[in-house]
């Protein structure tokens, strides 16, 4: 499975220039795993420390990219469609906005903590910063709730007729929302009701019901654009009081655009998500250029240690999906591939994935011929039930 992650957000918030700078149009996406990128989607990467580094050898990877010892994995970016208040309804691009999130495992929610643009994105003095968490959570809610809704008698009707499990006949149809049976299940316990019970919902039952199957469906990460103004920074602690639950990182995409575009450049040396640069010996640089440096330096990387752009990804990636990445090799003294390639492939992977599952998600037929596996850290035989590591490193044994 792809990861994908939905980029949304209010006009004028930043969501096209945080989509620009982590697409990172330098690196050649010819060989990575999406062939066929629409202009609405982009390749973007989370970071990891490559094990070259740990172990002293030199890398060669295959389907991702490694620079100066940190790992650049790719992940799917869709550039979801702009959204405005009653997008529910139809209203701006409300319709394809909703169809794009559909795809997405988790959303990042770009807002303006500077509260200069309002809801409409149109400048304004003090905007509740607040009101935009709010407001896309809302706008989700009701889409799902407009439609689940208008087709409940219907479910309600076929179940009966084709004798079906409810939960199982739910899960099915509300598995293209990204809507599993356990997350039916924990809705129904949020409400503190049994399974049983779940045809029987109607009335504001049936929409507490799927809000809440919405807000655990569809998990996000709030990127708090613009923390280099100065009235971010009071917006911020606002909103983590207020939102303690959620995911909340501080970050400024115009910083981390300009930084990747003096690197292309060949003004500075800059890994994206790094906290800090350096200047590139001979480097030519206008005063305007050198102020505009320093700024980002002192503003930006010193206070929050990075950007956030990156932080962003890797936390939706890690944290709230709970992803790890794994690397699997056919020779474990030299950690290499047949062609002896060190750390060919960089896998992101479920933290409660098996040996079994690794060998899958390879291939099908070392899965289907699967013997046993090793650790190359530790050179000791495990089995497929045993549960990946973080930074992992796996020969898997199969038959023929």
């Amino acid at each position: 499975m792809v990861i994908k992650i939905g980029v949304v957000g209010a006009p004028n918030k930043g969501k096209s220039t945080f989509f620009k700078a982590v697409t990172l149009k330098d690196v050649d996406i010819a060989n990575y795993p999406f062939t066929t990128i629409k202009p609405n989607v982009g390749v973007g990467f989370v970071t990891t420390k490559c094990p070259c580094t740990e172990f002293g050898v030199k890398c060669a990877p295959q389907n991702s990219k490694c620079i100066g010892g940190t790992r650049l994995i790719p992940i799917e970016l869709v550039d979801v469609a702009g959204l405005v208040p009653q997008a529910h309804e139809g209203k701006g691009m409300g319709n394809q906005f909703l169809s794009d999130i559909s795809l997405a495992n988790v959303l990042i929610h770009v807002i303006d903590c500077s509260g200069k643009t309002d809801i409409l994105g149109e400048a304004c003095d003090n905007a509740d910063v607040g009101q935009e968490i709010e407001f896309l959570q809302n706008e989700i809610d009701m889409w799902l709730y407009g439609i689940i809704s208008s087709k409940w008698d219907k479910y309600f009707r076929q179940i009966q007729q084709l004798k079906r499990d409810p939960l199982e006949f739910l899960a099915e149809n509300f598995s293209s929302f990204g809507i599993s049976e356990k997350n039916i299940v924990d809705a129904l316990d949020f409400l503190e009701l049994g399974t049983d019970d779940v045809m029987l919902l109607k009335g504001d039952d049936l929409k507490r019901f799927i809000f809440r199957l919405s807000e655990l469906s569809r998990s996000s990460v709030i990127l708090a654009n613009k923390i280099d103004v100065p009235a971010s920074a009071d917006n911020l602690q606002k909103i983590k009081s207020l939102y303690p639950e959620r995911v909340i990182i501080p970050a400024s995409c115009e910083a981390e655009l300009a930084l990747r575009n003096a690197a292309e450049k060949g003004l500075i040396d800059y890994v994206s998500g790094g906290a800090d640069f350096t200047l590139k010996d001979g480097a030519q640089l206008t005063e305007k250029q050198k102020k505009g440096l320093d700024f980002l330096k002192e503003n930006v990387l010193k206070k929050y240690q990075s950007t956030g752009v990156i932080f962003a990804l890797n936390k939706a990636v890690f944290d709230v999906l709970g992803y790890i990445v794994v690397y699997p090799v056919e020779n474990e003294t030299h950690f290499t591939n047949k062609h002896n390639q060190a750390f060919p492939d960089a896998i992101l992977i479920h933290r409660d994935s098996t040996a079994l599952d690794l060998a899958y998600k390879i291939h099908t037929d070392i899965g289907d011929n699967f013997i046993r596996a090793i650790n190359a850290r530790t050179k000791q035989v495990i089995g497929k039930d045993y549960i990946l590591k973080p930074d992992d490193i796996i020969k898997i044994v199969a038959g023929k």
